[in-house]
């Protein structure tokens, strides 16, 4: 009777955590294989906006790339995680120093989860006095865990001035965070510490470096369209076009 109401507890727990209703805090989507995309929510102005972040289960455990943009959703993330797949997070990385990026790294340091970031994020997390990752590395840098590879890259300035994208070469897919702008934004949205004009040259070389993207996750709303970078190219140049008029 015991096993049978542990059994009840977890189909519970699963459905509870992975439920797709759209009003759900915590929104998790299989991506392929063992990528899952997990979308959280926080207010801008306003209106409530979808923060996307990428996890990979791995042999070893599982590996975040962001935090929820919700601190609410900091534990149940964890439970959700446990509960599917019955493994641990073990690592997260942030691509940025924005609180949707890199605001759990106090709470998941103290969870033993091992946290990275490149120096630049880490300047600016340490001059803002915010939590910093334990672990700082270059800003290219192949890491292996489990049966996984994927490459941590710095294409340039854009979104931020510390923003980096993530490579699975062997999957083709591309973790852009905030770099990426979704395929139906209207406009390039926070530019309080972007500069548009050198975004434009890291665009290019993200497209020079990572060919041949099979997915490409954009920072924030819809996911699914692999036209996201070539999208934000574009708002990239109408942008840098509407300056020059402006002039």
């Amino acid at each position: 009777m015991r096993k049978l109401a542990s059994i009840i507890l977890f189909l519970v727990a699963v459905s509870n955590s992975f439920g797709q209703s759209k009003n759900s805090p915590l929104q998790i989507s299989h991506l392929k294989g063992d990528f899952y995309v997990y979308r959280t929510f926080n207010d801008y102005k306003g209106n409530k906006i979808s923060a996307n972040a990428l996890y990979l289960v791995t042999d070893k455990g599982v590996v975040l790339f962001d935090a929820p943009w919700d601190k609410t959703q900091f534990q149940p993330l964890l439970d959700s995680i446990k509960a599917k797949h019955n493994k641990d997070v073990i690592m997260l990385f942030a691509t940025h120093s924005h609180e949707d990026r890199a605001g759990g790294f106090d709470f998941y340091k103290k969870k033993g989860i091992k946290t990275y970031s490149i120096k630049l994020t880490d300047d600016i997390l340490k001059k803002s006095k915010e939590p910093r990752a334990k672990f700082i590395i270059p800003n290219d840098t192949t890491f292996t865990v489990g049966q996984y590879k994927f490459e941590v890259y710095y294409p340039g300035k854009g979104h931020a001035p510390d923003n980096i994208v993530v490579w699975f070469d062997k999957e083709k897919v591309l973790y852009g965070g905030c770099f990426v702008k979704s395929a139906d934004a209207q406009d390039l949205g926070y530019l309080g510490d972007s500069d548009v004009k050198e975004w434009k040259k890291s665009i290019s070389n993200v497209k020079t470096k990572f060919k041949n993207p099979k997915f490409i996750i954009p920072g924030h709303d819809d996911w699914k369209n692999i036209e996201s970078l070539n999208h934000t190219g574009k708002l990239v140049n109408d942008y840098l076009a509407n300056s020059l008029k402006k002039k």
